[in-house]
């Protein structure tokens, strides 16, 4: 079984970061659609196509996600 940690950028989903909605779902999103992200305390991502999204990650979590996943980009 494949050990889970909140936030983490799927592999195997190109383009896409995991993150967890206020209520426990794993969700996965795209890193190219994200435009802005805020802590209001919750932290709130915002797409470019209007959708807004409330996740448990931390902004800074969420910023880590998207540099890793642009590493991974640059790496192959």
């Amino acid at each position: 079984m494949e050990k889970r940690h909140r936030g983490q950028v799927r592999e195997q989903e190109a383009g896409m970061i995991e993150v967890t909605r206020l209520n426990g779902t794993e969700i996965l999103i795209n890193a190219e659609l994200i435009e802005m992200v805020e802590e209001t305390p919750d932290t709130v991502i915002s797409l470019t196509n209007g959708k807004k999204l409330i996740v448990k990650e931390s902004r800074q979590e969420i910023k880590n996600l998207v540099i890793l996943y642009r590493k991974g980009i640059f790496a192959e």
